[in-house]
């Protein structure tokens, strides 16, 4: 009788272990989930943190971010450029909106329209070269 009691302590210390464990596992998976939700959280942050900048300071960022700005920019002036060809194409072949494939929405906000800086715009501001101000 021994030898059973004996093995169904070992069985029933086995099993309150492999449900320790299993808890353990659990909440570490349940904590990594909320990692990825807090890191996504920090990753959006940053980018409305960045949006916020551009806007702002865009036109004349501070030296460490000019680079940055100039590649926004130079998308910002490429999209613009693309969907006035676009429209020339449309006009061009007589082709109708529903005859075009369905359109790639971007998140780029459109609230200000960008157009490379001429001579006659008169200076860049300091960082971002190939942007004027629009007046």
């Amino acid at each position: 009788m021994a030898f059973f009691d004996d093995l169904k302590a070992k069985a029933t210390e086995l099993t309150q272990a492999g449900m320790a464990k299993s808890k353990q596992l659990a909440e570490i998976a349940r904590l990594s989930l909320d990692n990825g939700a807090q890191e996504d959280a920090i990753r959006k942050a940053y980018i409305e943190i960045g949006k916020l900048y551009y806007a702002e300071r865009g036109m004349a960022p501070e030296t460490a971010y000019s680079a940055l700005c100039e590649k926004i920019t130079a998308a910002k002036i490429d999209i613009e450029e693309n969907k006035a060809r676009i429209a020339a194409l449309k006009e061009e072949g007589h082709i109708s909106d529903t005859e075009v494939p369905p359109v790639v929405e971007t998140e780029v906000p459109p609230e200000e329209p960008v157009s490379p800086a001429s001579p006659e715009q008169g200076q860049s501001p300091e960082g971002c070269e190939e942007q004027g101000p629009e007046e």
